[in-house]
């Protein structure tokens, strides 16, 4: 049977529950139709699932360290898997309920399920149904990339979603792919217990950040036991469960890692292959994303890409962002715009790296006259109390403007405190508003006005 609306929003991940509900405040009729889980990846594979385990793994870390406290275990300790699993799915239950609840109370907008494929730029096919609208908001997400490397066909292997359903601990875990996902998963991991080996084919972790930021979280990886080869061109997996081996040919010397898993951490693709977009004429560039102007409009009127499937943002904070930016300029009439946001994120290994802006090598590139700040966390009364003093605060001010063009914060709470700084970069306020600013004492952020105060020429 077929059905029509004024707006359609494919995917219920995180930009299209609140923007569903936003176009349905506006008079409009809106299906928001979901082939999976509601939440998308933050929900069910990601943000929630993953953090809920480094704080697993976090206490089990403390539990380690709790004698350096003066407090005496009474046991060594271990960690249930089954136990910690239990926790992280309990938690994505409630928060997906959370979700399901919101778009079931929704006025004027009908969830649907099952996989939307466009038939034109007005209709998709919904099973036996053609769905028209005039308004097509896509929100699909994006998926783990499985390499082909050889014999990735014959060896079992987990990305960051089967990772999730593990109910045992790995005895050795080897991860192909330095990045973000593979750092997490490496120290949680480390934390509960299994040996952890990274395999990265660049000569260098995050190639994005300054060299002294990369060099600064691999030294406090390594303090924990965790094993990293650098540098491991053409790759090859053997083996069968639980007797894996990663093989690095052109290595030098070459090198080959024997584990129990494989872990793939080596980027993600967007989720826009099975949607048909060719018969609604939608353009993607040669990766798969979706080509999306400055305010998420597609080179079809009346369609929009959101999230991670645009190419604009790869972390559920950018793809809210996006639901901001289209529902200021189709409903509110405010032109927001992608490019007015400032590139903020975290690495949520412990401690924690949160980044906003430009780093200097970035600002070097573009020719900028900059002064720099940095400040390591031993200087930081909370760090020290806390026994927490790993890492360090890093500051990039603009010679000429005096503006902040960029922060790292390596250490604990950092990827809270560096907010302070990202909202005066968004004020366009001169850095000295953070110095002379007034913070309590003793926090972290108490630290922010000071390596202010003490910036230098970098050279």
């Amino acid at each position: 049977m077929n059905q029509r609306f004024d707006a359609v929003v494919i995917g219920a991940g995180q930009a299209g529950p609140p923007l569903a509900e936003r176009l349905g405040k506006s008079g409009r009729k809106v299906a928001v139709i979901e082939r999976k889980l509601v939440g998308g990846t933050c929900v069910n594979t990601g943000c929630i699932p993953t953090k809920a385990m480094v704080a697993s793994a976090y206490v089990a870390q403390m539990g380690r360290r709790a004698s350096d406290y003066g407090v005496l275990a009474q046991s060594e300790v271990r960690v249930d898997m089954q136990r910690v699993w239990e926790r992280t799915q309990g938690i994505c239950g409630q928060s997906r309920s959370s979700v399901q609840k919101w778009l079931d109370g929704m006025q004027n907008v009908s969830l649907l399920r099952g996989q939307a494929v466009f038939e034109s730029p007005r209709s998709v096919r919904l099973g036996d149904a053609l769905i028209e609208a005039d308004e097509f908001f896509i929100n699909v997400g994006g998926r783990a990339i499985v390499p082909d490397f050889p014999g990735i066909d014959t060896v079992p292997y987990l990305t960051n979603t089967s990772i999730l359903a593990l109910r045992e601990l790995p005895r050795h875990l080897v991860i192909i792919g330095g990045s973000y996902i593979g750092l997490e998963f490496g120290q949680m991991f480390r934390r509960f217990g299994s040996e952890v080996t990274i395999v990265e084919r660049g000569d260098r972790l995050l190639p994005r950040e300054d060299p002294e930021v990369s060099s600064a979280v691999v030294d406090i990886l390594r303090k924990e036991g965790i094993a990293f080869h650098l540098s491991a061109e053409c790759i090859e997996v053997h083996g069968k469960e639980d007797d894996v081996r990663v093989v690095a040919r052109c290595a030098d010397p070459r090198l080959e890692v024997h584990g129990t898993h494989v872990l793939l951490a080596v980027g993600r693709r967007p989720n826009t292959d099975d949607l048909g977009l060719q018969n609604a004429g939608v353009a993607t560039d040669e990766r798969g994303y979706i080509t999306v102007d400055d305010q998420c409009r597609t080179n079809m009127k009346g369609i929009w890409a959101l999230g991670d499937c645009n190419g604009k943002g790869a972390f559920t904070h950018t793809s809210y962002n996006d639901f901001e930016i289209v529902a200021a300029n189709v409903l509110d009439g405010e032109p927001r715009r992608i490019s007015d946001r400032i590139n903020a994120y975290a690495l949520y290994i412990d401690p924690p790296l949160a980044r906003i802006g430009l780093t200097e090598q970035e600002a070097r590139k573009q020719g900028r006259k900059i002064e720099v700040g940095v400040r390591p966390m031993t200087r930081v009364g909370r760090a020290v109390e806390r026994g927490e003093t790993l890492g360090f605060m890093k500051v990039i001010v603009d010679t000429d403007t005096q503006q902040l063009l960029g922060a790292a914060i390596l250490g604990v709470n950092g990827d809270e405190v560096i907010h302070s700084l990202l909202d005066v970069m968004y004020a366009k306020a001169p850095y000295r508003t953070v110095t002379h600013a007034m913070h309590i004492h003793p926090t972290v952020a108490e630290l922010l006005p000071t390596v202010l105060q003490d910036l230098h020429h970098a050279s």
